[in-house]
């Protein structure tokens, strides 16, 4: 194999929409052999920073054989071991020490309620869970209800009495033998990820270990990383993606734990940062804040974001102010995730970019499903090595073609390019006297007023034309000193509402101090729907 040390050519792009390059990388077979290679060709590299903790690759692949030879805690292979997600070293621990006994890791938002917690645990199987003490407290009040999770583990630095600690119990086992190879092959599942339930209670996403160490390679190549690469995950959950795509190029990865933007920046700096990853709501609010004049970027040369759509404006005040390409990809729980990503080098703001190596992209209509052409707007389909092998729970609904193609439910256009461009998820799309209307371009317009600071538009129900837009709207604080805030979204809506055809219209507008989102930054548009109905009710 190729030296990873050494930095990936930068003529090295992903292929047009349609027509994929040959790929065939030299990546592991299995999932946890991801961290054996990289402590293979690096050992003493730092792998994860965390806070004051530095884990070398020798360390961590030390500390994944360890927790995989604890078969006491779950003997045998082919279970499901649940892995809270939390920004700490001990989920890359739990995680790819689930691959190498043998076991299914399901990746679980440590964010979860009750009730959401109970689905995805009961959905998966998970006869073990690896928690933090946060979710343990929320995970206490439903154990009576998974009758088959048999034993949890605390991962963390915060110690709740009771529970057995995963650092406490590597720590004896650190030394010892290493587990028995399990006869895990490539096409075998290593994961569930769970989908991010915006539309609908969360579907458990099967991905193999083929499916995982692909689209780390992907991601490796598409994101310019390799072994001089350092990348801070400002993220506030641990992401799979970010984490297997660093492993994979040997790369070292800062996790910063602290919400507001400038401690993104603060970390950045302190450790030679190359890549600064973050989420849309994060980088908009760096964006805007008015202190971003005074902060800067020593070392990092590219800001990625992901999670949804980045503004435009946002994107383009950030490169403005750092002088870095600040760039998008696009990707699903069923894909692995990554699908495509933009150029870092030389971004298209608004653009999610083209395919990664190996992966295909078309836009068919959304009612006959023919091929489109480029620039024609229509459902995104997606093919590729890094596509699920399908849902858990059975074959309904899975979204895929018999030739392969992912029906992702994602509203798009493709340019000359290649490049895509998305315009909504189609069940948020709704029509007005027969007019197809994407809420995301009237939230486009909305931007554009100097007093909306955020907006989120909805379809609400109508006698006459089947649906019309309302819009949920946080203005700017100076918009009430002189009047009041009904005055101030009167003001909007005719800004918006002229600058629009009539079925684009606004129709019903609501101040709100704050637009709700899901812990990994997504707009829950469904709740926002019934939020506006219900003021409107009230009203």
């Amino acid at each position: 194999m190729a030296d990873r040390t050494q930095p990936r050519s930068p003529g090295a792009h992903a292929p047009r929409a349609g027509a994929p390059e040959a790929y065939a990388p030299e990546v592991p077979r299995r999932l946890d052999g991801l961290v054996a290679e990289a402590a293979a060709l690096a050992p003493d590299r730092t792998a994860l920073v965390c806070g004051a903790d530095r884990i070398t690759y020798g360390e961590l692949d030390r500390r994944v054989t360890a927790a995989a030879a604890l078969g006491t805690l779950l003997p045998g292979t082919g279970a499901t071991v649940a892995v809270a997600s939390v920004l700490h070293p001990d989920f890359a621990v739990a995680y790819y020490a689930a691959a190498r006994a043998g076991h299914v890791a399901a990746v679980v938002n440590p964010l979860l309620r009750e009730e959401d917690l109970l689905h995805v645990l009961t959905l998966s199987g998970a006869r073990v869970a690896f928690v933090d003490a946060a979710l343990y407290e929320r995970l206490a009040g439903v154990r009576d209800r998974l009758p088959g999770l048999e034993q949890v583990v605390l991962i963390g630095d915060r110690p709740y009495e009771g529970l057995p600690a995963l650092r406490e119990l590597t720590a004896t086992a650190l030394g010892g033998h290493a587990p028995a190879e399990t006869p895990a092959g490539p096409d075998d599942v290593a994961c569930v990820q769970f989908t991010s339930g915006t539309t609908g209670r969360p579907k458990a996403v099967r991905l193999t270990h083929r499916n995982l160490t692909v689209n780390a390679d992907q991601i490796a190549l598409a994101h310019r990383l390799d072994g001089t690469s350092v990348t801070v995950n400002h993220l506030p959950t641990f992401h799979p993606m970010h984490l297997n795509s660093a492993v994979r190029a040997a790369a070292t990865q800062v996790l910063c734990t602290g919400p507001d933007p400038a401690h993104a920046v603060a970390a950045a700096n302190e450790h030679g940062a190359t890549h600064l990853y973050s989420l849309p709501v994060r980088l908009a609010r760096l964006a805007a804040d008015p202190a971003l004049d005074e902060l800067g970027l020593r070392t990092v040369t590219r800001i990625a974001s992901g999670g949804s759509g980045l503004p435009v404006a946002a994107a383009a005040q950030l490169t403005e102010r750092f002088g870095i390409p600040v760039f998008q990809g696009y990707g699903l729980a069923e894909t692995s995730p990554l699908t495509h990503s933009d150029d870092p080098d030389h971004p298209v703001h608004g653009s999610v970019g083209r395919p990664v190596p190996g992966t295909e992209c078309r836009v068919v209509d959304v009612e006959s499903r023919a091929v489109l052409p480029a620039g024609s707007v229509g459902e995104v389909q997606l093919r590729g090595p890094q596509v699920m092998r399908g849902y858990l729970g059975g074959p309904d609904g899975t979204g895929l073609e018999p030739d392969g193609w992912l029906t992702t439910g994602d509203v798009g256009r493709i340019d000359d390019e290649g490049r895509l461009f998305l315009i909504d998820r189609l069940k948020d799309v709704f029509k007005c006297d027969n007019f197809l209307v994407a809420p995301s371009e009237v939230e486009l317009v909305l931007g554009r007023h100097p007093l909306v600071r955020e907006a989120v538009v909805v379809d609400l129900p109508d006698e006459f034309s089947g649906a019309v837009a309302g819009a949920l709207i946080v203005l700017d604080p100076s918009a009430t000193a002189d009047g009041t805030a009904e005055h101030a979204v009167a003001d909007v809506v005719a800004f918006v509402n002229d600058r629009l055809p009539y079925y684009q219209h606004i129709r019903h507008a609501r101040a709100v101090e704050a637009v709700p989102r899901s812990g990994n930054g997504k707009i829950q548009r469904r709740a926002l729907r019934e939020q506006l109905i219900g003021l409107l009710a009230a009203a």
